[in-house]
This record gives structure tokens, sequence and C-alpha cells, in this order.
């Protein structure tokens, strides 16, 4: 059986704490959505921040609701590189000891000590899908992606596995342009 999943990519953006969120647009305020994401009460907000590092900034960048417990941006190495951070490839939340920046919003900023990551390229997967396929939670595995001109099979790919998951594989913007993947597209999970 062929383990297919649909690849998207996961452009810059940030999620925020409550307390995050209301430092930068006021006392409590609550994210407005703007557009559902695959993955089951995710979705992209109306509101941007601007993300400040050493070198230079990035502004109107995504957030991504529901708030969360801690603020994470999550950059390509690339971003990373251009605002002058050092972002370590880490699976989304875990943050610790990871790169500084600013954030700014429309009614102040906040000065993050920690939390820019580049996100290891992951797939969402019910426990379903993971018994259909044969993976479990954590397991590292390859994906292939068969693009015009420029296929690729990633490995150092996480299996994510939850019961509020959709099946779907997020890549970075670099990542994408490496495979050229044009917007979306089919890859195979590999053993």
């Amino acid at each position: 059986m062929e383990k297919t999943v649909l690849v998207e990519i996961s452009a810059r953006h940030v999620h925020l704490s409550q307390a995050d969120l209301e430092t930068l647009f006021g006392v409590g305020y609550e994210l407005t959505p703007k557009k559902m994401l695959s993955q089951p009460g995710q979705f992209a907000c109306e509101e941007r921040v601007t993300i400040v590092g050493p070198k230079r900034e990035l502004a109107n960048v995504s957030i991504l609701g529901p708030v969360r417990d801690k603020t994470q941006v999550e950059l390509s190495l690339t971003d990373a590189r251009t605002i002058g951070v050092s972002a370590p490839i880490r699976e989304s939340g875990d943050v610790a000891k990871s790169a500084p920046c600013k954030l700014i919003g429309p009614a102040g900023e906040i000065e993050l000590a920690e939390g820019v990551i580049a996100a290891k390229r992951h797939v969402h997967m019910t426990p379903a899908d993971a018994e259909n396929y044969g993976v479990k939670d954590g397991q590292i595995v390859s994906v292939a992606v068969n693009t015009e001109n420029r296929s690729l099979t990633f490995g150092d790919v996480v299996i994510r596995v939850s019961p509020k998951y959709a099946l779907a594989m997020h890549i970075d913007t670099d990542e994408a342009n490496a495979a050229a993947v044009p917007g979306s597209c089919t890859g195979i999970i590999l053993d």
C-alpha cells in the first residue's frame, strides 16, 4: 500500500500566549479567525505582527490561533538568518533555549528571550492513520515528493500522532522551494 500524504507549506508565523496577545493588541483582546487551516481547530488570523532581530525585521507576519500556553515564532532558516538569529530546528512547542526576538503589535511590544525555531518537518496523523500506515508517534521517516524537475526525498521527518490531528505533512518555505512544491502536493511516506 502506498502511504500518501498531503504536503503543505507552513510559511513564517507566530503562535501567541494570551498574556503576550494582550501586550501586543490590548487587554482582553481575542484573535480574529481569517481562514481555517487543515489541522482541526487551527486558524490563520486577521492580526499580524512585526518580528525584529538584531539585523532586520519581518513585517506583517501571520498569527495562527488559537492562543497557546507559550509564545512561539516559526521561521525558515533563511528568515532567521535574514533577521540575524540562529533558530534551532525543533518540534513545535520545544522552545527552551531557542533564539530570541522582539515582537511588535499595534498596542505594544515584547522581548522574547527564547521562542524562535525552525520547525522540524513533520507529518500530522490520527491514531487510525498511524495504525493504517504502520508508524508510531515520534518515529522518523522519509517522504518522497515528486514535483516537476525538482523531485526530492525529505529525510528526518517526524511522525506526530494525536486524535486532534488531520493527515498532512508540513514543510517550511525553504524546503518547499527546494522541491518546487506548488502550494501543496502529495508525498509518499517511505520506511
